[in-house]
């Protein structure tokens, strides 16, 4: 057999196979024909090598290419970030299975995959971020500093506690790859810039005011023609996604509020009682009158600077103990302090804990009148004169008492809330699939309400996280009491689901009636439209606004000047009008607008006043600015959009 074997791989035809295999061999590796199991990415990018941009990606010129991927970790890392951000910022109002969804996916990856691409262009380009722009980045990260400086241990507890952790060389390469992005972005974003004329239009444009003379078309007749079947149908089809009934669950659900549950009866002598033991919380602290003279020094100062100044504030001393001394007129000749001075130094009464240390000691060492030796704080030197004193005051029981009742009160209910939330839970757990029971026993009231779509419903039913629960897939194919959900401070709501309608298409003999009122109201906005577009035909034509008024019995042309965009003006959307007409060269421009509702109205644009720089009420250059800013924005974005065209970019939406 072994002869057999040897005469079958001799020859030229054996050669020639083994020469076929030891290509894709040396492309790939033989790694990778037994690499079953390897990671597949989320999407992989290829970019041709520099010097053949029109490479083919067929085999074997794709080892050519230079890849990159974006491994599921990459993306669970990312996405992860991304969750944590919406969570934050949306609340309450954060929908976790929305999050989730396909679209919200490919958003996130698309933003990925467009960081990679940026950064395989800039690296391709000779954008290179060195360490020490990397560690200085890094060192001024607040998270990282303490006391205002970077601190590595601080550092390092930080980086193992992102989410994800992440070791110091991993977040070093994020912190390289995001200087990388921003030297490409700031790069081309600081070349763009926006023409003189460009900022001028610009101006002229969003400040811009109109003159018009408007007149107002009384409400077409509403429509009450016969509408066909065949009408009827053509409408429907062509409107059908308007006529859908919206997914709907009807519940059952037991408020619990600790502000609606009864007072607790509040007992004299457990009011007593609580007021000796905490007798120490009624006693209003010291307060003394402080007024000082305060002769800075800079911190770091020579010796000499401090010296200087202490003496200074010796010889104030002495002037200020001097029989009949004028302490406030001292203060104001030679105090530091500009937030005093004016006042002759007084800083008014002040309690321990309001002042520097030393000055703080000091204070309360003296007795009322009292001058005090230089006292050296952070600041400089101080002189530091007492005025009266306020000795801290102890209210009585009758002084204290609405505190300690209110404060009785509260507590007994948050107890009473405490107790009923636990047996609510604890009875529904014996039978989790009906509310009544629960709610006879801890005698709350069962409520029952629906059905109702998303977004309906009043009190807790609109909460955001009662709406999320009430329309999750557990909670519908479950039909199990909640949870109790958080509403409010010592507020909590049980629900169960009783019934649930899904999203469904609305038949013609179900919203027959709507078809008809649609139509009947498309009709009469059309026939406004018709006397309108009549009206402006006629003012075209060469006659007056004025005159066409007076002729069909309507009153004069309202005369408005100076109208800026965005005004509400005449009625909400008219002035829209205002600024899209437009008119050939040496006419007026003439025009209409229609509201829902059936008013119609015709204006004539007497005057155009282009803007000024007055009128936008800031600078040109900053404007300016703003514009070229805007300019480098869009760039980058197109810059990016092309790069995704030249390079090879391959989704896989399965490893999501």
């Amino acid at each position: 057999m072994l002869q057999n074997l040897r005469e079958k791989t001799s020859g030229w035809i054996a050669t020639v196979v083994l020469g076929l295999l030891i290509v894709p061999f040396a492309f790939v590796g033989v790694s990778d024909y037994f690499q079953q199991t390897r990671e597949r990415p989320v999407a992989s990018i290829g970019a041709p090598p520099t010097w053949w941009a029109d490479a083919p990606t067929f085999w074997p010129f794709s080892a050519l290419w230079e890849h990159q991927d974006v491994t599921q970790r990459d993306f669970r890392d990312r996405f992860e970030q991304a969750r944590q951000t919406a969570r934050q910022e949306q609340g309450v109002e954060f929908d976790a299975r929305e999050f989730e969804s396909v679209d919200n996916k490919r958003k996130v990856l698309d933003a990925l995959i467009d960081e990679r691409v940026q950064g395989l262009w800039a690296q391709r380009q000779g954008i290179v971020v060195s360490d020490a722009m990397v560690r200085r980045e890094i060192a001024q990260i607040p998270a990282f500093q303490r006391d205002g400086k970077f601190d590595l241990q601080q550092y390092r507890l930080a980086v193992r506690t992102l989410s994800p952790p992440r070791t110091e060389a991993q977040f070093e390469q994020l912190v390289r790859d995001g200087l990388a992005d921003s030297m490409l972005r700031t790069s081309i974003g600081s070349s763009s810039f926006a023409t003189a004329s460009e900022t001028s239009r610009l101006i002229a444009l969003l400040g811009e005011r109109r003159d018009v003379s408007v007149i107002a078309l009384p409400a077409a007749q509403p429509d009450t023609a016969a509408v066909t079947a065949a009408e009827i149908d053509a409408w429907y089809r062509s409107h059908i996604a308007d006529y859908r009934a919206p997914e709907t669950v009807t519940l059952e659900y037991v408020e619990l509020d600790a502000s609606t549950l009864p007072l607790p009866v509040v007992d004299e002598a457990a009011l007593r009682a609580r007021y000796e033991q905490e007798k120490k919380r009624f006693v209003s602290d010291e307060q003394r009158q402080a007024a000082h003279i305060l002769i800075s020094v800079p911190a770091g100062a020579a010796a000499s600077v401090d010296a200087a100044a202490r003496e200074k504030a010796t010889r104030l001393v002495a002037q200020a103990r001097a029989p009949g001394a004028d302490f406030a007129a001292l203060a104001r000749a030679n105090s530091d302090d500009t937030g005093s001075k004016a006042a002759g130094g007084d800083l008014g009464l002040v309690g321990r804990g309001a002042l520097a240390p030393a000055f703080e000691k000091a204070l309360f060492e003296m007795q009322p009148g009292q001058v005090s030796d230089p006292v050296r704080t952070e600041f400089g030197w101080h002189v530091i004169r007492l005025g009266q004193v306020q000795q801290g005051n102890q209210e009585t029981f009758e002084q204290a008492r609405a505190t300690l009742e209110k404060e009785l009160v509260e507590s007994g209910r948050e107890r009473r809330f405490q107790e009923l939330s636990t047996k609510l839970v604890d009875d529904v757990l014996k039978n989790p699939s009906v509310l009544a029971p629960a709610a006879q026993a801890a005698g709350l009231p069962l409520k029952t309400v629906g059905p109702i779509a998303r977004g309906q419903g009043s009190g807790v039913i609109a909460h955001p996280l009662v709406q999320r629960t009430a329309f999750s897939d557990t909670a519908i194919q479950q039909r199990m009491v909640t949870d109790p959900i958080d509403v409010g401070n010592d507020h909590s709501v049980l629900i169960r689901v009783k019934d649930h309608a899904p999203a469904r298409q609305l038949t013609l003999a179900e919203v027959r009636d709507r078809v008809i009122a649609a139509i009947r109201a498309d009709r009469t906005l059309k026939a406004a439209q018709k006397r309108a577009d009549a009206v402006v035909a006629q003012v075209k034509g060469g006659q007056s606004l004025a005159a066409v008024a007076t002729a069909q019995g309507l009153a004069a042309p309202q005369v408005l000047t100076g109208v800026p965009r965005g005004a509400p003006a005449v009625a909400e959307g008219v002035a829209e009008g205002f600024f899209t007409a437009q008119a050939p060269k040496g006419q007026k421009p003439v025009g209409s607008k229609v509201l829902p509702d059936g008013r119609a109205f015709v204006f004539v644009v007497d005057a155009v006043k282009p803007g000024t720089a007055a009128d936008m009420g800031g600078d040109p250059a900053v404007l300016s600015r703003q514009i070229g800013q805007l300019h480098g924005f869009v760039e980058v974005e197109s810059m990016v959009r092309t790069l995704r065209r030249t390079y090879k970019v391959e989704v896989n939406e399965a490893n999501l």
